[in-house]
């Protein structure tokens, strides 16, 4: 369970099978080859239509509903991905290079570490145009953190911590919970919002950058393509980042490429 993203750019696979689909395909499809896997390190070696599991599905309200599975029903519904995935070959927005690549999750509970990780990225008064834009993002806009603090009151689950963490500034203070209402909880991520996204997080460089240039990259499609070129996605990730880490700094660089493609990141928190 975590966040599921794909980047919303037309193919027949989407139209076909549905963005949504696809998803349920590709996760039925990891945990069914991952139980078949653990009964057969336990010397069963049943065929797939007698392995049974039970299935339970969270929705964001903390309600679960539960079915009994078979893997074999999982592993056909998957094989349906292997008929279209010829379609994903070339694909602009395809990050992996493989079989839909466009497809990304962030999986829960998200850790501390990369609580604090988010905080540290943001731009302080050193970039006073993006910092002001924060600013007015928290105090003005309504990111109250409220509806992501009713997930973290579900312990373990959405977040390995039940307390908020915060940065400080001068003027006013980041939350996490208002972090995470401001990147996952606003439905599909627009390229306009995209763009403030991934320079909050420094997911593009910053240094040197002027207002007229942050105008362009949020509201100006056609210009978009070659300030691009000139502000290329830079994170990586590094030796000491954790599962959670690693999972948003994806999650940015699908981020990164819905937005140079000018199409909707779509979520699924």
């Amino acid at each position: 369970m975590g966040v599921d993203t794909a980047i919303n750019f037309p193919c027949l696979p989407k139209d076909h099978l549905t963005t949504e689909g696809i998803i349920e395909r590709l996760k039925g499809r990891d945990r069914a080859q991952k139980i078949i896997q653990y009964y057969r390190d336990q010397g069963d070696h049943r065929p797939e239509h007698e392995i049974g599991f039970e299935m339970t599905r969270r929705a964001s309200d903390g309600t679960e509903s539960t079915e009994l599975v078979t893997a074999d029903v999982l592993m056909n519904a998957a094989a349906e991905l292997d008929d279209l995935s010829q379609y994903c070959v070339g694909c602009p927005a395809n990050r992996t290079n493989k079989a839909y690549g466009c497809i990304g999750y962030i999986n829960y509970p998200i850790s501390a570490q990369a609580e604090f990780w988010m905080l540290k990225q943001l731009p302080g008064p050193e970039y006073p145009v993006l910092f002001l834009m924060l600013q007015k993002g928290v105090n003005e806009f309504g990111y109250t953190g409220e509806t992501a603090r009713g997930l973290r009151d579900q312990m373990g689950v959405f977040f390995e911590s039940k307390d908020t963490f915060g940065r400080q500034f001068p003027e006013f203070t980041a939350t996490t919970d208002s972090l995470f209402e401001m990147t996952f909880m606003l439905g599909p991520i627009q390229p306009g919002h995209a763009a403030m996204l991934l320079l909050f997080y420094g997911a593009i460089a910053r240094e040197g950058i002027d207002p007229a240039t942050i105008i362009a990259l949020s509201s100006n499609p056609d210009a978009r393509e070659t300030l691009l070129d000139k502000y290329p996605f830079h994170l990586q990730i590094e030796q000491g980042d954790d599962h959670s880490i690693r999972d948003i700094k994806t999650f940015l660089q699908n981020l990164y490429l819905a937005y140079r493609l000018n199409v909707p990141l779509l979520l699924d928190v």
